[in-house]
């Protein structure tokens, strides 16, 4: 990491803590603490695509509410992690280390769901929260092949 020069700045640095803090409060609030069950039963799914075909296929089953919540909300809610883990750890910047590294952590935060009980175990979401990493790493790449091509000229 290059201290003081492009993404590395010290008020880039400093503005990306700050946000950093402000979405792992958010998503702390709404995985662990928002879906807490209460003496009803946890539900789980472990079945590819078992949440995401019907919503897909049989859209006027669902709310918009229901619609825009489970798909996009679960693949725009997890954009800043494809910025952040190749802009924090060079290491994570290939295509395939940094789905690795996204997959390992979001199957974490749905284990601890299951574990603690609060929201709900879904493979389908560790699918969506991928695309939306996803959609923030070609983000970042765009970003940073736009700054290399700035400098050089």
């Amino acid at each position: 990491m290059q201290k003081g020069r492009g993404i590395y700045k010290p008020w880039v640095v400093l503005l990306v803590a700050v946000f950093a803090i402000a979405y792992l409060w958010i998503m702390g609030n709404l995985l662990f603490i928002h879906g807490r069950v209460s003496g009803e039963s946890y539900q789980y799914n472990l079945v590819p695509l078992e949440t995401i075909g019907p919503l897909l296929l049989e859209r006027e089953r669902y709310s918009t509410e229901a619609w825009v919540k489970n798909l996009f909300g679960n693949i725009v809610l997890f954009i800043p992690l494809g910025i952040w883990i190749p802009w924090l750890f060079r290491s994570c910047r290939t295509g395939l280390k940094f789905t690795w590294t996204v997959i390992l952590l979001l199957l974490a935060v749905e284990l601890a769901q299951l574990v603690l009980r609060v929201g709900s175990f879904d493979v389908d979401d560790i699918i969506l929260n991928t695309l939306g990493a996803w959609i923030g790493y070609i983000a970042f790449r765009l970003f940073i092949q736009f700054i290399m091509r700035r400098r050089s000229e």
